[in-house]
């Protein structure tokens, strides 16, 4: 009963610190550009969370100023696609556009997809790392870790869904998803050096 109960304990402080993570994402996000490099800090933050690694708001501005050095043309590219992809929406939201159903489904599905691949390289971050080298790395692990590429995208689809239903639930529930993705990350992580050791 002991067990559980401190499993539980550490279980409600981690989430708590995912929702206070997500409160400094939105404010390091604000500007749009800066989305990519708030995601490496936030993620970074979460993980040395879990490690048991002193981790703060000075820490996580300290990682967030490194990780805006390194990403700034990625957040460019970020914000180009995000505007394409709104554009290409608001042409098929108008009638008499061919197959448009079909077209927009397929414009939600290349969008949540394109974050899962930036959360994953955004979990991949650490100082020093090349962002081409953590999109390569993302890209890869999103299509051959299947099962965490679906878990990734049921978050986006959820915080899309709060997103519609109320703006507000977006802060906390952006920590979540960054959670996720330091989860995602750690398991694929784990299993890769499991099936080392069985070999």
């Amino acid at each position: 009963m002991a067990r559980r109960r401190q499993a539980f304990g550490e279980g409600f402080a981690l989430l708590a610190e995912c929702l206070l993570t997500g409160v400094w994402f939105a404010l390091a996000a604000l500007p749009v550009v800066t989305i990519p490099a708030a995601l490496a800090a936030s993620s970074r933050h979460v993980a040395a969370y879990v490690d048991g690694d002193a981790a703060g708001w000075g820490g996580f501005w300290a990682d967030f100023r490194v990780a805006w050095r390194q990403s700034w043309r990625a957040g460019l590219v970020l914000v180009g696609a995000a505007v394409l992809l709104a554009l290409n929406l608001v042409v098929l939201a108008q009638e008499g556009v061919p197959g448009r159903a079909g077209f927009a489904l397929a414009t939600v599905i290349v969008a949540g997809v394109a974050v899962t691949v930036l959360l994953r390289a955004a979990a991949a971050w650490a100082v020093g790392e090349r962002w081409r080298s953590l999109w390569s790395v993302a890209l890869a692990e999103t299509r051959e870790d299947v099962s965490g590429t679906g878990i990734l995208l049921g978050g986006v689809a959820v915080l899309a869904a709060c997103a519609w239903a109320l703006w507000l639930l977006v802060v906390p529930m952006s920590g979540c998803l960054i959670g996720a993705a330091v989860a995602v990350r750690r398991r694929r992580i784990a299993r890769v050096e499991a099936e080392g050791r069985g070999r």
